[in-house]
């Protein structure tokens, strides 16, 4: 995905819910670079609010080759919901793959907030009632507010304050830090975004 950093989308975002950031301590410049620009990353530069599992054979075998060979990626082939309720079964406090509940809680938010457990905490810290209304997310202020809570439930101003990208970015995109730099899926974009977000912000 190329970059595409344009006028203020992060700041009249950080602004318009200026309130919700210094609730979750992202508050210094360093820290809004790097949360606005890993929230660009995900949402495609703040216009996409829900995971787009729309895959081709080759793209499943890419992205998800757990889960998908030859042979059944083209039977799965551009089918989101089947993909999602394989993909995303019997993990993340989500049933098997008959229960619906990988397309339920696929990715929705600013971060892509993800799997049935993520939505339960998530309830039980904002009062965001996504556990049956996971499309509730897709709001704006809903999608940012989720985005803030999933940053300061992973410690991630930990990393920003020590400019760590690759830390951040390993978060959000494997929920673990490895030890590989640069591994993180979108990792150069990710990289781009911040440098260019701690120009405008610092």
């Amino acid at each position: 995905m190329k970059s595409k950093f344009t006028k203020n989308e992060g700041q009249e975002l950080y602004d318009k819910y200026k309130t919700q950031f210094k609730r979750f301590e992202v508050d210094t410049p360093l820290r809004k670079a790097h949360f606005m620009a890993q929230a660009a990353h995900e949402s495609q530069n703040f216009t996409r609010l829900k995971e787009n599992l729309n895959y081709g054979p080759e793209g499943l075998l890419k992205t998800f080759p757990k889960y998908f060979d030859k042979v059944n990626s083209l039977r799965y082939q551009h089918n989101p919901e089947a993909i999602a309720n394989r993909v995303y079964s019997n993990r993340m406090g989500n049933g098997n793959e008959s229960s619906g509940d990988g397309w339920k809680y696929k990715g929705r938010g600013f971060f892509q907030v993800t799997g049935k457990n993520n939505h339960i905490q998530l309830h039980r810290d904002t009062q965001i009632d996504s556990i049956d209304h996971p499309q509730i997310l897709e709001e704006e202020a809903n999608a940012i507010i989720s985005a803030l809570w999933f940053w300061n439930k992973n410690n991630l101003n930990h990393y920003a304050d020590l400019d760590d990208c690759d830390g951040v970015s390993d978060l959000i995109n494997k929920g673990h830090h490895t030890p590989k730099i640069g591994d993180a899926i979108g990792y150069k974009e990710r990289k781009e975004l911040t440098e260019q977000y701690k120009k405008k912000l610092i």
